[in-house]
């Protein structure tokens, strides 16, 4: 069931995202060649509580998963394409690619956000990955309109993807959702799809939009650990993800600074 937000919560949210693209910009500043994952998330979890907010991933057990995650920033690295778990061992070279995804508690209320950041210098291809995915979340949110519907949001990005010149894989097992009262509510929002078709957009809806391209196939595997999913031919993906806001007067991005 689709949740419309009331004017409190409305403004509890705007509060959280702010918190929480402050803590993930300077999360993205220590992204570096020498750092562990596991640094990363230690110093995302210190700037949350220092807010005096909760890291919303901590022990989330979503439902099927054997055991809660360990962790309050997924880190997924080159070939992972999201929920990568942060280890001491996993040391960022130059020329990969990070994806930082982050969710935040703040009086109650959940935030959603994610950056791919390159680590050094990068390849062109990479660079340009990073670029069409970030613009296809722009893309996205720019389609997500009251009176519209998720298929709207879908086929925006999926539109926009397809005219690149590079076959990029739009991942189509994961997708945005809605978020607030919980990490993860309705609708499921797809980035791929039909304008015109799928849950209504009205306005207080809160929803998280985040394109996953790869730079091959769209196909996935999932990691033994039941979280880490990579892409099946090994090529790199990127991650950008918001919180938005749907208004009468079109989105309002709820994660920024």
């Amino acid at each position: 069931m689709v949740i419309i937000k009331t004017r409190e919560e409305i403004e509890i949210l705007r509060e959280g995202g702010k918190n929480l693209a402050t803590v993930l910009y300077k999360v993205k500043e220590m992204v570096k060649p020498g750092v562990s994952t596991k640094d990363l998330d230690l110093y995302a979890e210190k700037l949350i509580r220092d807010l005096g907010d909760v890291p919303a991933f901590l022990n989330y057990r979503p439902e099927g998963a054997k055991i809660p995650f360990p962790a309050s920033l997924c880190v997924s690295v080159n070939e992972e394409v999201v929920h990568g778990i942060p280890n001491k061992k996993r040391i960022l070279q130059e020329g990969d690619i990070v994806s930082i995804d982050l969710g935040l508690k703040h009086k109650g209320l959940f935030t959603d956000m994610a950056l791919t950041v390159p680590v050094g210098a990068v390849s062109a291809g990479a660079q340009k990955l990073m670029e069409v995915t970030e613009k296809a979340l722009e893309i996205g949110i720019s389609a997500a309109q009251a009176g519209g519907t998720v298929g709207d949001i879908g086929h925006a990005v999926e539109s926009f993807v397809r005219a690149q010149k590079s076959d990029y894989g739009i991942v189509e097992v994961l997708s945005g959702h809605g978020v607030g009262r919980a990490i993860h509510e309705d609708p499921y929002i797809p980035n791929f799809g039909k304008a015109g078709k799928g849950e209504k957009l009205v306005a207080g809806m809160v929803v998280a939009i985040e394109p996953m391209l790869n730079n091959g196939t769209k196909n996935v595997t999932l990691d033994e650990d039941g979280y880490t999913f990579r892409t099946a031919d090994g090529k790199k993906s990127a991650h950008f993800e918001h919180t938005i806001l749907i208004t009468e007067d079109g989105a309002e991005i709820l994660t920024k600074s």
